[in-house]
């Protein structure tokens, strides 16, 4: 299991630099393949994409390319919008929110191809 969370890991920073994508795209899929229940693989990603995102803020912050106004309001109603979605999430059944998050990342995917 150690190796298979260092893979996930290493895959999500490389993701998560190259185009900005990491923990909900790659991390809480592969731990749920793993056998993470959705939930405990959604706070679990979480909890890694504060290292990968601090760690990739300063690397793009060496080279000029972080709006830090713009992050800040994203990131505060993103406090807000994490606490409620978190009380949402507990409402929902894991299965319901394993198809839904599989069919917004579908979505994403015919609406980047097309």
């Amino acid at each position: 299991m150690v190796a298979r969370l260092l893979a996930i890991g290493l895959a999500a920073g490389v993701f998560s630099a190259l185009l900005g994508v990491g923990g909900g795209v790659i991390i809480v899929p592969a731990l749920v393949l793993v056998g993470l229940p959705t939930r405990a693989a959604t706070g679990t990603s979480l909890a890694a994409i504060s290292l990968t995102a601090a760690a990739g803020t300063v690397a793009y912050a060496l080279h000029g390319d972080v709006k830090f106004g713009a992050a800040a309001l994203l990131g505060i109603p993103g406090v807000l919008g994490v606490i409620g979605g978190v009380a949402l999430q507990q409402r929902v059944a894991g299965r319901t929110l394993t198809l839904g998050f599989a069919l917004v990342l579908t979505a994403v995917g015919i609406r980047l191809l097309v």
